[in-house]
């Protein structure tokens, strides 16, 4: 893998800041993003039209992402603009944009340079550059001019010390806190986030209180919780938080249930699909 200072130099879509580039197919990605990067990047299904291009040795796509967006819709569905923190490849920011419809826009901000490289080339292969801007930086430095109705979020899951670190880049800063925490997530939501606007993310279930602690000393309040299950009988891995800046009684809704205790995918589950065009 190349290093991150070398990213984006001889690539024939070059540095994008607000991915604004000229139409380019998915193949001519495919191939510039592999001779760039210099390893295997496979094209999946984001949505039924909307594709992701990502490292097949490297930080994917996941579950996480797809509940922790569809969340975000269900709770402020007729958000304008999102503001997505620590944004990867693109997975959560982009399912919501998809979810909310085509009057709203994405503001996207990922650290590093190579999850922020292949953002771009997926803003460009789905041909979103006039409603998403990418900005490639530090989130516990931003300080936006505009404040959002709605804002997404994935942080790491693991303090530094309470695991194995992967040796790739990639998969380390996305699993475990390399640079900031749910806290720091919480905060720049805090200075971003419209009077009545919402903050959802996710975050594993066995540090829930954890997460509550760092929103609420952000200055935001948790006001919903709601665990998701991989598989009925089994414990919950992770949990999506609704906040907002107004305290209220804390609603704990019943655990999602991705699929049933056989292993079928969940009448719920089908139903979140269905909403980005899955049948």
């Amino acid at each position: 893998m190349p290093r991150d200072s070398d990213i984006g130099k001889s690539s024939p879509l070059g540095q994008v800041g607000r991915a604004r580039v000229a139409a380019v197919t998915w193949d001519d990605l495919h191939v510039a993003l592999e001779a760039e990067l210099g390893e295997a990047i496979t094209l999946d299904a984001l949505t039924v039209s909307w594709r992701i291009a990502q490292r097949a040795a490297g930080h994917r796509h996941s579950v996480d992402d797809v509940l922790t967006a569809h969340h975000a819709v269900v709770t402020v569905g007729d958000a304008a603009r999102v503001l997505d923190l620590g944004s990867g490849i693109g997975g959560v920011g982009l399912l919501a944009l998809w979810g909310l419809g085509a009057h709203a826009r994405l503001v996207c901000v990922e650290a590093q340079a190579i999850s922020h490289r292949l953002l771009v080339a997926n803003v460009a292969g789905n041909e979103l550059g006039d409603r998403v801007t990418t900005r490639l930086g530090d989130l516990r430095e931003l300080a936006l001019d505009e404040r959002f109705p709605l804002i997404t979020g994935s942080p790491p899951y693991f303090p530094i010390g309470t695991g194995v670190l992967p040796a790739d880049a990639q998969k380390a800063h996305a699993r475990f806190e390399l640079r900031g925490d749910v806290g720091d997530y919480a905060r720049a939501a805090a200075r971003h986030l419209e009077d009545d606007g919402a903050f959802v993310f996710c975050f594993p279930t066995a540090q829930r209180e954890r997460a509550v602690a760092r929103v609420g000393a952000a200055g935001l309040h948790v006001v919903e919780m709601r665990d998701v299950v991989p598989r009925v009988g089994l414990r919950p891995l992770f949990t999506l938080f609704v906040c907002r800046r107004t305290a209220g009684a804390c609603v704990v809704t019943p655990a999602f249930e991705v699929r049933t205790a056989d292993g079928a995918v969940s009448a719920e589950m089908q139903g979140v699909r269905r909403r980005f065009g899955f049948t």
